[in-house]
């Protein structure tokens, strides 16, 4: 959302096309891996669901001290490869990838089309809310600027009832 509020939604969709190639690429290494996890070690369920609530109290926690800072670097440009690259340094998609699958597909589903299938479709929705975040962070910049501290809390406490939710 930063880089449209900065840059605006036009000069940001190069990055999000690279963030939908990277989001591809490290869901299907995280398909591999989950597999590979899951039928090995059934029990890494309760592992996966702590591990995953952990973080998004971690991020809870990250976004209610962040600062309003939304200076524009006007220079700067948001590449397909940035995009791409910043995809595998980012630990959500990580947890996004191995939680869904190891908590909601592979219980139900193990073929390598079904699989396939699936590492597509959360990619598409995974990179799908990225360009829904850059347009909603193009066309409410002023709103997220003026009303900071009252987006963050709602957004902490839609992590909060994501993070409780997995033990439900």
């Amino acid at each position: 959302m930063s880089n449209a509020i900065r840059l605006g939604f036009r000069r940001s969709v190069r990055f999000n096309l690279g963030i939908l190639a990277g989001f591809t690429a490290v869901m299907t290494i995280c398909t591999v891996f989950s597999t590979a996890l899951y039928s090995s070690l059934p029990k890494i369920r309760f592992v996966m669901q702590f591990l995953g609530a952990a973080y998004m109290l971690f991020l809870a926690w990250k976004l209610w001290k962040s600062s309003n800072d939304m200076t524009s670097d006007g220079g700067s440009e948001a590449s397909f490869l940035s995009g791409m690259i910043l995809q595998f340094a980012n630990p959500k998609i990580y947890i996004y990838a191995i939680t869904a699958m190891s908590l909601y597909i592979l219980p139900a589903y193990q073929s390598t089309g079904a699989l396939a299938a699936f590492t597509i479709m959360l990619s598409l929705i995974g990179a799908s809310g990225s360009f829904v975040w850059a347009l909603f962070g193009s066309a409410f910049c002023n709103f997220f600027s003026k009303h900071f501290r009252a987006v963050n809390l709602v957004m902490v406490l839609l992590l909060i009832y994501c993070a409780v939710s997995l033990f439900m």
